[in-house]
């Protein structure tokens, strides 16, 4: 094997390298025993020279296209921030400046202030200030009177003998009368006594409409201060969501820059990112509603800025079953107003029956008169005393009235006593399937946890996968939408199990242990 060295050749004759730099002479090999095989082990060092430095171009290129989109992509972020901002629905004061309340907090508030409590409070008030002797009848009455009455006259009398007339002119007389009047009921068929005991159950009644009221705010409030902290936990998950959507966005930008993806797969990127975003501001919208809802169950300004303490749906798991239902069926206050309304109408019906009774009335009075005269032998005149009377009375005949009110009084009675065992079956019913929702979402609850964590690996591996092109845009999105469904569905079983917890309180008359701390 002989070598031989040409002549440097001309500029078009030279094999030039990736950076046009000066060619070197090309080395030829001739193998005599084949002549005219040529073997280019030059040109083959050259090819992969170039190749090589092709590689640390592109390399560096994406680099600089990674920092340049990661700079893009904060501006983004900042814009973004701020055109969420002037929407208003993001805007949100700082936390340092803003009031933190638990639910306690919150439920002292609303017991305070809120408008509907206020005015259940006055009409139960109303109820106690009726709760009186006088008002049920035991008491007498007693009234003052006085007056004055003045008379002129005018007469002509004839004599029945036929003689002169007699004329009377400006006769006037006057009298002054004062007097003192009692009237006291002493018996009327036992109906005074019915009276003041339907005067102490209408207190009760009021009692437990107060009661009522107060059970369905705490109820009311606790419901919607837990949604406050679920919406709260919402709009953490969709700005999770939107950072993962801005970093797909960054990886899809820098890799089209470098002609490794087409402008679909950097259009669909966007598009998600924009889909997100919009759920985003749609959150705050249901944050801010939930918080003007709040304001209002606690009777203060519905613009208030608060946060709320709880950052975790909490829920009892443990519920006592039959000491729950037992309760429901002696403390509820709806079973208890209705067996009161039974009771009135039973004392009804007795006021009724006490017109079957004669009446016994005491009357009396002390008087006092002047007269004054100007003619006659007499100038003035005065009298005074005393006067008593009792009266006896009874109804013999009223058209059959009586009987036909008091038989339509207990038919009231028998609808009472049919309302309540109704209302008893239908509070029965409601907490046995209340129970099976409250058992059911627990378990519920249980499987969401472990979705969850299992949507988190598997979009912890999507996304592994989508860094180094084994994964396509469209599998990562469904990879993200599963993990963010996940999220979603915990707090919706969370959430509804709390619902059925407060549920169950309100209908066993328990729910006032939201107010201990």
């Amino acid at each position: 094997m002989k070598t031989m060295r040409h002549k440097q050749p001309k500029s078009d004759d030279c094999l030039w390298t990736a950076n046009n730099e000066l060619a070197k002479p090309l080395i030829i090999k001739v193998d005599v025993a084949k002549p005219g095989v040529v073997v280019p082990e030059a040109i083959k060092e050259k090819a992969r020279v170039a190749k090589a430095v092709k590689i640390c171009a592109f390399f560096l290129l994406t680099g600089l296209l990674f920092a340049a989109s990661y700079l893009t992509a904060q501006t983004d972020q900042a814009v973004q921030t701020t055109s969420i901002e002037q929407t208003g629905y993001g805007a949100q004061p700082l936390q340092s400046l803003q009031a933190v309340l638990n639910l306690q907090e919150c439920l002292r508030i609303g017991l305070e202030n809120n408008y509907e409590i206020q005015i259940v409070r006055n009409e139960e008030q109303i109820a106690d200030n009726n709760v009186t002797l006088g008002n049920a009848g035991f008491l007498p009455v007693v009234g003052l009177n006085s007056g004055y009455t003045a008379r002129s006259n005018n007469s002509n009398q004839f004599p029945s003998d036929g003689g002169e007339p007699v004329e009377s002119r400006s006769s006037n007389t006057g009298s002054l009368d004062m007097g003192m009047n009692l009237s006291w009921t002493l018996f009327e068929g036992f109906r005074v006594q019915t009276n003041y005991k339907r005067l102490k159950e209408l207190q009760s009644v009021g009692e437990l409409n107060t009661r009522l009221a107060i059970e369905s705010l705490i109820a009311t409030l606790t419901a919607e201060y837990y949604n406050y902290v679920q919406q709260q936990l919402r709009l953490n998950n969709l700005k999770y969501a939107v950072s993962l959507s801005k970093e797909r966005l960054r990886i899809v930008e820098a890799s089209y820059q470098a002609g490794a993806l087409s402008r679909l797969d950097l259009q669909q990127a966007r598009v998600y990112f924009n889909a997100d975003s919009s759920l985003l501001i749609q959150q705050y919208e249901k944050l801010n509603s939930s918080r003007i809802r709040l304001n209002e169950l606690m009777g203060v300004d519905v613009n208030l800025q608060f946060v709320a303490a709880d950052s975790t749906i909490r829920f009892d798991r443990n519920l006592p079953k039959e000491k729950l239902h037992d309760k429901a069926l002696q403390q509820n206050a709806r079973l208890l107003l209705s067996e009161k309304n039974k009771t009135l109408s039973e004392l009804d019906l007795k006021t009724l029956q006490s017109r079957n009774f004669p009446y016994l009335r005491l009357n009396s009075s002390y008087g006092f008169t002047h007269y004054n005269y100007n003619t006659g032998a007499l100038d003035h005149q005065r009298t005074w005393g005393p006067t008593a009377g009792i009266t006896l009375g009874f109804t013999l005949f009223d058209g059959l009235n009586r009987k036909r009110e008091q038989r339509n009084a207990q038919i009231v009675i028998q609808n009472r006593e049919l309302q309540t065992e109704q209302l008893q079956l239908a509070l029965e019913s409601d907490f046995a399937n209340m129970w099976m929702a409250y058992q059911n979402n627990i378990e519920l609850t249980n499987l969401e946890t472990e979705s969850l964590k299992n949507a988190e690996l598997n979009y912890e591996i999507a996304m592994e996968r989508y860094k180094v092109r084994d994964l396509s845009g469209l599998e990562l999105r469904e990879a993200q939408n599963s993990l963010i469904e996940a999220e979603q569905r915990l707090l919706t079983a969370q959430f509804n199990t709390k619902l059925y917890e407060i549920s169950l309180l309100q209908l066993s008359g328990t729910i006032n242990r939201y107010l201990e701390p």
